[in-house]
């Protein structure tokens, strides 16, 4: 008598595993497709940044800050009340209709170049670590070369955009773009601010490329940043000094120029996997300069260890990620432009502050976005988040979603407007379903 023949078909997993996450994957590309899943993304990204940065900032700033005032929380508090006036602007960023800010960005771009010709008055502007680039207002320092990142981001997608659909000559790219850039990029060298110079060819750069510039002019403007960033290193003997530590690690001078990157080396791998624990780090106590500044991201991986440093590192992917699906499902030219160029921006300046301390780039002076000390360079970075956040709600599903679902509490709360149903949206994703309320 033969032995019954049980179905393998029928057979369960050992494990489970397979099915769990095919789960898993079916419900994040579920969530990933619903409407509002992009603001959401901004809001989790920013909102987490903006906090492990204070908690960092306190951390790292409270030995300098008790020894400069006599007080642990003097950089904290200034940090805090940033924060603040970035939550504003993140509000207003968010609030603004769009063609309101497309129809301002060329009198916000002026008003920057004024700030930018003022702060280099004596008497008006303050030099801050040889660089002419503030203003001192009571006990806090403005920088308007920041706000004129993202002027310069808002009125170039502005003069890109008219050449629909995309540039299709040199002039129409440069044109006026180049000459206006040339003035910015020149102002803000005589200051001298490199690290700002290469943050706004960077975005310079992200506008063409988002407006669908000629590749002939792409491969032109990488060269002449590249070949700009060369002589820039090499004119003024610091930076020149960096650029030689970088390159030969092992025969510059410990406690030169070679000495903020050996120290950022040792901090990371003191950390080791876990950290030695929020609060309990030693190169703050003096032994790494700007700890709270550039440097920053050395101390996360000293006290939160390789899992906080990959933490972070996971919210700025997350932040590119979700900064060019905004771009990507924009109806509207002007707004995936700018949203791809702050993403751009953000994200890059991200991995130079990142790669300068890890030891992969040499030292810039680059902040890193949202957690880095530095009043000015948090509240602009929260207005971009805003925008980006104002972007989203545009989507064209989002906008249909909210208009005929209704904003929620906290929206009216705000008092965000309703967002507008581009007329592109039915035309521009013709295998998505019509969006309801898009009559309104």
């Amino acid at each position: 008598m033969s032995a019954p023949v049980r179905d393998r078909g029928s057979r369960p997993s050992r494990s489970g595993r397979p099915g769990v996450v095919a789960g898993l994957r079916g419900a994040l590309h579920q969530w990933l497709e619903r409407p509002l899943t992009s603001l959401h993304l901004v809001l989790a990204v920013f909102g987490l940044l903006t906090a492990l940065g204070l908690v960092m900032v306190l951390s790292a700033s409270a030995v300098s800050s008790y020894a400069a005032g006599g007080s642990s929380y003097g950089v904290f508090a200034r940090q805090a009340v940033f924060a603040v006036v970035g939550l504003v602007l993140f509000w207003l960023g968010l609030k603004v209709p769009p063609r309101a800010l497309r129809a301002a960005s060329p009198w916000l771009l002026a008003g920057c170049l004024v700030l930018l010709v003022l702060v280099l008055v004596p008497g008006l502007g303050a030099m801050v670590n040889g660089s002419r680039s503030w203003f001192r207002v009571g006990g806090l320092s403005l920088q308007p070369s920041e706000l004129t990142k993202i002027a310069l981001a808002l009125w170039g997608a502005h003069v890109l955009v008219r050449h629909r659909p995309h540039p299709r000559t040199w002039r129409a790219a440069l044109m006026p773009l180049l000459p206006v850039s040339v003035l910015v990029l020149g102002l803000v060298l005589l200051q001298p601010d490199l690290g700002t110079t290469v943050s706004l060819m960077i975005i310079v750069f992200a506008l063409l490329w988002f407006s669908c510039a000629p590749l002939g002019l792409m491969a032109f403007i990488v060269s002449t940043g590249v070949v700009a960033a060369v002589v820039l290193g090499v004119v003024a003997s610091y930076r020149q000094s960096r650029i030689t530590a970088f390159l030969n690690p092992d025969t510059a001078d410990p406690l030169g120029p070679a000495y903020q990157a050996r120290q950022a080396l040792f901090s990371l791998a003191d950390g080791g996997l876990f950290g030695a624990g929020l609060g309990q780090g030693r190169a703050k106590w003096d032994y790494l300069p700007n700890a709270d500044n550039d440097f920053i991201f050395a101390i996360i991986g000293e006290e939160l260890g390789f899992v906080g440093a990959g933490a972070v590192i996971a919210l700025f992917a997350t932040l590119a990620y979700v900064g060019l699906r905004i771009a990507a499902r924009s109806a509207d030219p002007w707004m995936r432009v700018v949203a791809g160029t702050l993403t751009v921006w953000l994200v890059a300046q991200a991995c130079i502050n990142i790669g300068y301390v890890v030891g992969l780039l040499p030292v810039t002076g680059i902040p890193l976005p949202l957690v880095s000390s530095g009043g000015t360079s948090l509240a602009l970075a929260l207005l971009s988040g805003g925008l980006l956040a104002n972007f989203a709600r545009h989507e064209p599903e989002a906008a249909a979603a909210l208009r005929a679902h209704g904003q929620g509490r906290l929206a009216r709360a705000l008092r965000l407007p309703e967002p507008s149903l581009p007329r592109a949206a039915m035309t521009d994703r013709p295998d998505r379903p019509a969006p309801r309320g898009g009559g309104r």
